[in-house]
């Protein structure tokens, strides 16, 4: 093995954790061509987990890894959000013994391709930032008052959203891939969140969707948050959205909504 050899997997070691992985552009942008990737990988110094992405033999592969190896390794601005997060934070009710099924991700860019190619029982959605909050690419100071780290796999950090901002990303996700009666369970449980966070997010909000179903749930649990909220700041849009077939129109947010919330949907 020459000197340059040893330097460059001495480096390896030092950069690339156990459990952690990289993709073929982190190692093109640290020296590692393709021909010496495919050395490393025969003599079993790295592995493949999908093509195009290198961890060391050691070490489980986890979403939770995966996560930190694109936010801490490979710089992706992605973040952890929606159920998710609120999963993470301790507020879900429906958190089954192997962890989330579905990790949603929020950022301004697609993540590379083969993120839903890694051989993982849990499926990864991207949800793109801009299409429900307008300023937060623009307004640097908005997305951080809204995230937050967590510790995960030991000694790493996983950039998440605040619970006032999963609320708002997974409220975006009704009717389709959630249900009235989840929500409104998990809702029931959000007693201390930050007005002032949701006053921000909620009046940067494009969705007249999410602000309806917002302001509805709202109501319907009476926090003691949600008198700080300044409704006449938000703008609902005019017309009425019609969310669930045969249900009832609420007259004040003209939405409509499940006639019976205790009934699974």
């Amino acid at each position: 093995m020459t000197g340059q050899n040893t330097g460059k997997l001495n480096f390896l070691e030092r950069t690339l954790p156990d459990g952690l992985l990289v993709d073929a552009a982190w190692m093109e942008r640290h020296g590692y061509s393709t021909s010496l990737r495919s050395q490393y990988v025969a003599a079993g110094w790295l592995t493949q987990p999908v093509r195009g992405t290198y961890k060391r033999p050691r070490g489980e592969l986890t979403w939770e890894k995966v996560v930190v190896s694109l936010q801490t390794l490979m710089g992706s601005a992605l973040a952890v959000g929606g159920r998710t997060a609120l999963d993470l934070q301790g507020f879900s009710h429906y958190i089954s013994a192997s962890g989330p099924s579905v990790i949603h991700l929020y950022g301004t860019a697609s993540p590379q391709g083969w993120l839903t190619k890694l051989p993982l029982p849990q499926m990864f959605r991207f949800h793109k930032s801009s299409t429900l909050f307008r300023s937060l690419p623009e307004k640097p100071w908005l997305q951080e008052g809204t995230l937050r780290q967590v510790p995960v796999a030991s000694e790493w950090q996983m950039t998440i959203s605040t619970p006032e901002r999963a609320l708002l990303e997974m409220l975006d996700e009704l009717p389709t891939h959630e249900s009235f009666h989840q929500v409104d369970v998990l809702m029931e449980g959000l007693s201390s969140l930050s007005p002032r966070r949701l006053q921000s997010l909620i009046s940067d909000c494009h969705s007249v969707k999410v602000k309806r179903l917002f302001f509805w749930f709202a109501a319907r649990h009476a926090h003691s948050w949600v008198k700080q909220i300044d409704r006449s700041a938000v703008d609902l849009g005019t017309g009425k959205r019609s969310l669930v077939k045969g249900g009832r129109l609420d007259p004040d947010l003209l939405i409509t909504v499940p006639d019976d919330l205790d009934a699974p949907l």
